[in-house]
């Protein structure tokens, strides 16, 4: 059986991924694996993230596309740049405060 982890990053949080340059904002969480098993299998093993920790749905960016990403939290970092995301939709999930910062345009969505 799975123990599912409490998640260290939080829902309109910009992160960026580890390894490979992209970013985004997450709109949800999976407090553990919950995508098919082949997409799990998909990805090299050498570079296959556990299960059992939190997974991430981002909205997501590099400097060619917008995109969503589901990203394994072992796999994520906070990104501190204090640049805005630039995806196309995340004026139809998120609100921008003045802090910068993103919040759920409808919290009870989440």
């Amino acid at each position: 059986m799975i123990k599912a982890r409490t998640a260290k990053f939080q829902i309109g949080q910009i992160v960026r991924h580890r390894i490979f340059s992209f970013r985004g904002v997450i709109y949800d969480i999976d407090p553990e694996f919950n995508n098919t098993e082949e997409w799990w299998l998909s990805i090299p093993e050498e570079m296959r993230p556990h299960k059992d920790q939190p997974f991430y749905h981002l909205l997501a960016e590099n400097s060619e596309s917008e995109y969503v990403a589901y990203v394994s939290e072992q796999n994520l970092l906070p990104d501190d740049s204090g640049e805005p995301i630039r995806h196309s939709q995340v004026a139809e999930i998120f609100v921008k405060d003045k802090s910068g910062s993103y919040r759920p345009r409808n919290p009870s969505l989440n």
